[in-house]
C-alpha cells in the first residue's frame, strides 16, 4: 500500500521556512504596531539606579523637610481646637491636610520629575521617537485563552523565568557579599544611638542598592541584545513573503515587462514613422543604425531621430532605403552616436566635424548646398 504525502505540511507557513531578513516595509509596519526591539530590565535597572542615587544625595534634605513639615503641623494643631472639650473643625483639619499633601509632593517633585525622564529616556534610547497609538486599540485576538496557554509554555516564557531567576541570584549574591563584608559594622548598631543607627543603617541599604542596581545593569544589556535578536529573528520573511511584498510596492515584475515591451514597441513605431525625415543613417553597417536629420530653422545641430542594433538596425536600413534615405557607413562614428546620443538629443559638439563631413558628403550627392 503506498501513501501519498506533500512535503508542504512540512514547511513552516506559507512560503517555506523564514530565511530572509526583514525588509524596510515589513520593519516600519511592525514598528507601527507596536512591535520594537525593547528590554523593561533596561528602564527598570535604570530606575532603580536613580532611586539610590537620589536617596544617597538628597534623602536627608528630604527626611529634614518632612521632619520639619511634621514639626510645624504637630505644633499648629491647637490653633485648630475651636472649644474646650477637644474638638476640631472638619474644614479646618481638611485644610491643614491639603496643605500637608502639596508641601510633601512639592518635596518629592525632584524625585518624581528624574524617575520620568529616567524612563522616558531609556525608552528612546532603545526604540527612538516614533509615538503610535495602535497598541492601545483592543484586540479581540489578545482575549483568546489558547494562545494564552500557550504562551505558559512557550520559549519566550522559559527565557522569562531564567531571566527572574537571573535577577534573584544577582540580588543574593550582591547582598552576601556586601553584607558580609560590612558584617563587623552592623554589630555596632547595638552601641549607636536610634538616630546614628537609622542613619547607618539607612547608608549600608543605599550602598547595597547602587552596587545591586550596577549589577543589575549588565542583566538588562543582555536582555536588550537578547530582545533585538529576537525581534530580528520573528520579523523574518520566507522567500515567498519577499516577493509578495515586492509584488505589491514594486507590481508584478511579468505586468512591467510587459509594459516596458509595449513602451518600446509605441516608441520604435515612433521612430519608424519619424525616419522618412531624416537626412542620413550612418551605420557600423551590421550591428548599428543611427539617423540624423538637420533643420537650421528648428535646430542648432543635427538631432538623432532613430537609432538601433542588429534587428532593429536593419528596420532601419529596410525603412531608409524604401524612403530613399542615404545611407552611409562609418563605424567609429555610428558606435559614437549610439552610445552617447538618445533619441530627441542633438548632436554633441566634439561630433560636429565628423558628422558634418558625412552631411556634406549626403547633400553633395542630393545636388543640396
Amino acid at each position: 500500500m503506498i501513501l501519498e504525502y506533500n512535503l508542504q505540511f512540512f514547511a513552516e507557513g506559507q512560503g517555506g521556512e523564514k530565511t530572509e531578513p526583514a525588509t524596510e516595509k515589513k520593519k516600519k509596519d511592525a514598528r507601527e504596531e507596536g512591535q520594537v526591539a525593547k528590554s523593561k530590565e533596561i528602564e527598570n535597572a535604570f530606575s532603580l539606579l536613580a532611586l539610590f542615587l537620589i536617596l544617597k544625595f538628597w534623602v536627608g534634605t528630604l527626611g529634614g523637610n518632612l521632619v520639619g513639615l511634621f514639626g510645624r503641623v504637630y505644633d499648629g494643631i491647637p490653633e485648630y481646637i475651636k472649644n474646650y472639650e477637644g474638638f476640631v473643625n472638619e474644614t479646618d483639619m481638611i485644610n491643614l491636610f491639603a496643605q500637608m499633601l502639596i508641601r510633601i509632593i512639592i518635596f518629592m517633585a525632584p524625585v518624581l520629575i528624574i524617575a520620568f525622564l529616567v524612563s522616558f529616556v531609556c525608552d528612546v534610547a532603545q526604540v527612538g521617537w516614533h509615538p503610535t497609538t495602535k497598541p492601545l486599540m483592543p484586540k479581540l485576538s489578545k482575549l483568546n485563552p489558547l494562545k494564552g496557554f500557550k504562551k505558559i509554555f512557550s520559549k519566550q516564557a522559559v527565557v522569562e523565568l531564567l531571566k527572574s531567576l537571573l535577577k534573584i541570584a544577582v540580588v543574593l549574591i550582591m547582598a552576601y557579599t556586601y553584607l558580609r563584608k560590612n558584617a563587623d559594622g552592623l554589630f555596632l548598631l547595638y552601641d549607636m544611638s536610634l538616630n546614628s543607627g537609622i542613619a547607618a543603617t539607612g547608608n549600608l541599604v543605599i550602598n547595597l542598592g547602587i552596587r545591586t542596581a550596577v549589577a543589575y545593569l549588565i542583566v538588562a544589556f543582555a536582555d536588550y541584545a537578547y530582545q533585538r535578536w529576537k525581534h530580528n529573528d520573528d520579523l523574518k520573511m520566507t522567500k515567498q513573503e519577499v516577493k509578495d511584498e515586492y509584488k505589491q510596492q514594486e507590481g508584478d515584475p511579468q505586468i512591467k515587462g510587459k509594459i516596458r515591451q509595449r513602451m518600446r514597441e509605441v516608441s520604435q513605431r515612433r521612430m519608424m514613422q519619424n525616419l522618412p525625415k531624416a537626412d542620413v543613417v550612418i551605420t557600423n553597417p551590421t550591428h548599428y543604425a543611427v539617423a540624423l536629420m538637420y533643420d537650421a530653422d528648428k535646430y542648432a545641430a543635427p538631432i538623432v531621430i532613430a537609432k538601433g542594433e542588429d534587428y532593429l538596425a536593419a528596420k532601419i536600413k529596410e525603412v531608409a532605403r524604401a524612403n530613399d534615405v542615404e545611407i552611409v557607413e562609418n563605424k567609429p562614428l555610428a558606435r559614437m552616436l549610439y552610445a552617447n546620443v538618445e533619441i530627441g538629443e542633438v548632436v554633441p559638439p566634439e561630433l560636429y566635424q565628423a558628422v558634418a563631413e558625412v552631411l556634406a558628403f549626403v547633400y553633395h550627392l542630393k545636388g543640396r548646398a
